[in-house]
Order: structure tokens, then sequence, then C-alpha cells
């Protein structure tokens, strides 16, 4: 019996107060001296520092992209040790939003991975654009800020550099505010990726048409 009242009144307390989770990750926010807008603002800066990285350049049609690291690789020993000291900003950027160091260590190995790997020539490179240390340590920092901090959204490291463009824009004007407006603007590349595919699959109709008319017209069969 003593369980059930334990948990009517855990209960009780959270209906009371449905705001209590946002409270504890405020507190936990104030224990590392952060607010929720830096700690979004260093994670943009993080995801900038990532897709300059590993993703500057995405494979067409797959999540797979090539960035700075896969260029540095290219240059023997130098590069892939260039590389590394680069991607330990990433580590730098994590530590600051209270990362543990035990959660970051999965990152850190794969770090040390791909510059050992990237040595061999041609095929360090190639390998690069699958072995992406900063991606990961751009995952593993979200999912702490997730549990941590309940931050939840994803524009500002899905889309960083818009994200920080239209973020300036709204400080300027009222006119970028507008929920649409700003929607828009952050799905930019989806609607330009939707146009150039409508244009590919048109053309591709187009091709084909002539064609078979084209065959209809030397066989009799059209």
């Amino acid at each position: 019996m003593d369980k059930f009242k334990k948990l009517s009144k855990s209960k009780a307390r959270k209906r009371a107060n449905p705001n209590a989770s946002n409270v504890d990750y405020h507190a936990k926010l104030a224990e590392h001296g952060l607010t929720r807008a830096q700690v979004i603002a260093t994670e943009r800066k993080l995801a900038k520092f990532a897709n300059t990285m590993d993703s500057l350049v995405r494979v067409p049609f797959t999540k797979q992209g090539m960035g700075a690291d896969a260029a540095l690789s290219t240059i023997p020993l130098a590069g892939d040790l260039a590389g590394l000291a680069l991607t330990s900003y990433a580590f730098i950027l994590g530590r600051q939003l209270g990362v543990p160091a035990h959660k970051m260590t999965p990152a850190v190995r794969l770090a040390l991975i791909d510059m050992v790997v990237g040595i061999v020539p041609g095929i360090g490179t190639l390998l690069d654009i699958f072995i992406r240390p900063s991606r990961k340590t751009l995952g593993i920092v979200h999912e702490h800020l997730h549990h941590e901090y309940g931050i939840t959204e994803t524009m500002h490291m899905d889309r960083p550099f818009l994200h920080q463009s239209l973020e300036d824009k709204q400080q300027q004007s009222r006119f970028w505010r507008n929920p649409i407006i700003a929607w828009l603007y952050l799905h930019i590349p989806d609607i330009l990726g939707l146009v150039v595919l409508i244009f590919v699959v048109w053309g591709l109709w187009t091709v084909m048409s002539w064609l078979v008319a084209m065959f209809g017209k030397t066989t009799g069969f059209g």
C-alpha cells in the first residue's frame, strides 16, 4: 500500500507542476554556466565545423560526403596530423557544452583511426568519406544535449549556415520572423532539389518520348 501511495503522490506532484522537467533542465544548464541560447549557438558552431570537415560536398543520393578532412588526407602524414589537430576543435566544443570525456571516447577513437588510415595513399582519402569523426562528435553532443538539457531541435545542426543567416535576418526585420517565411528559407535546399528533380524527370520523359517517336517512324510501328 505504501508503494501505491508514493506513486500516487508522485503523479500528483507531476500534475501539479507539469513544468518540473523544464526546471530541472534549466538547473542543469545553470550548473555549467550555460543558457539554452548559448547551447544552441555552440552546437550550431560545431555543426558548421563538422560540415566543413566531413560533408562540405555530399555524394549524390547518399548521406555521405567529403570535406576538408578528406582534402588534407591527400597530403601524406602532415595532412593527416593537421586533420587530427583540427578535429580536436570539435572535442573542445563538446566539452564546453558539458559533455563528459568518457562520452567523447568513441569520437576520439574514430579520429585516431581516421589519421592512421589516412596515411595510406588513395585508399585513406576514399575511406575518409565514411570515417567522419567530426560528425560522430556532433551526434554524441546532440544526444547529450537532448538527455541533459531537453534540447530536441535539430534545424540548427541540420542546416547550420542557413540557420545562422536566418537568425541574423530576424534581428534586422520582422519579415523573417514570420513562421512560413522562416520555414521556406530554411528549406531552400529541399525546394531547389525538388525543382531539379522535376526537371530531370521531365527531361527523361521528353527524351523517352522522342526515342519512342523516332523508333515508330523508323520501323513503321508508330
